[in-house]
């Protein structure tokens, strides 16, 4: 029984072919889809230009050698407003053509034929290297002498552990996670009611007085008029 390959998952990576001979812009459809990439095709350059206008793409593969505008001119014109992977396709084998591509700005070169599971590890390689690169979590937040602990909701100064209520230690993990950022009164209250809005103020004075030397004129849990609060790492 032939096997039926699976629908691309709609978050899936989204490759545009662009290569003149039709042909082979439907075997790379047909296996690239089976491999759970979502495939668009373009038979030129012009065609091409219009996907690149109306869709967005993870990664392009340019045949080298189309009439009109080849694929260099293509990437060449590509690399002056974008950043988008391009894997060139050509039949031409020459360390020159490899060369001129890589000069260009794309990101790798296959020469026709080639093994459609070659092609489907650089495809992989190539995305692989374009993601950006994934910060390490945010364990801790400094502000004056104090750390507040985010997975263990634990505030210290120094060695001494500052006790804190539920919504006093859920306060913080919000202004903690985007520090010297604006946080509004609604964020704080963590639902849309006026009360619990007014109630912060009352909850961020609490705290105050656990951390700040002068509560009426704080230096770290800060107000925006009007808005909300931030946390400020003074010194």
């Amino acid at each position: 029984m032939p096997h039926t390959a699976a629908k691309p998952a709609d978050d899936a990576p989204h490759l545009l072919v662009v290569d003149d001979d039709r042909r082979i812009r439907d075997l790379l459809s047909r296996f690239l889809a089976g491999e759970g990439y979502r495939v668009t095709t373009a038979d030129n350059a012009k065609d091409a230009r219009a996907k690149l206008t109306g869709l967005s793409f993870d990664l392009l593969i340019l045949d080298v050698m189309m009439p009109g505008e080849t694929g260099f001119e293509l990437a060449r014109s590509i690399r002056g407003h974008s950043s988008v992977p391009i894997l060139m396709l050509t039949a031409r084998d020459g360390a020159e053509s490899r060369i001129e591509g890589l000069q260009i700005g794309a990101d790798d070169y296959l020469s026709k034929p080639f093994e459609p599971r070659e092609l489907s590890l650089r495809i992989a390689n190539i995305l692989k290297r374009a993601q950006p690169a994934v910060a390490p979590p945010v364990e801790s937040v400094r502000f004056g002498p104090f750390v507040y602990h985010l997975a263990r909701g634990e505030l210290r100064k120094g060695d001494d552990v500052i006790r804190l209520t539920d919504r006093e230690r859920e306060m913080l993990r919000i202004l903690t996670a985007t520090p010297g950022e604006t946080v509004s009164r609604m964020a704080l209250a963590g639902n849309g009611d006026q009360t619990s809005e007014r109630a912060v103020d009352v909850q961020v004075n609490r705290l105050r007085r656990k951390i700040e030397t002068n509560p009426a004129n704080p230096l770290f849990v800060q107000t925006v008029r009007g808005i909300g609060y931030r946390l400020v790492s003074a010194p």
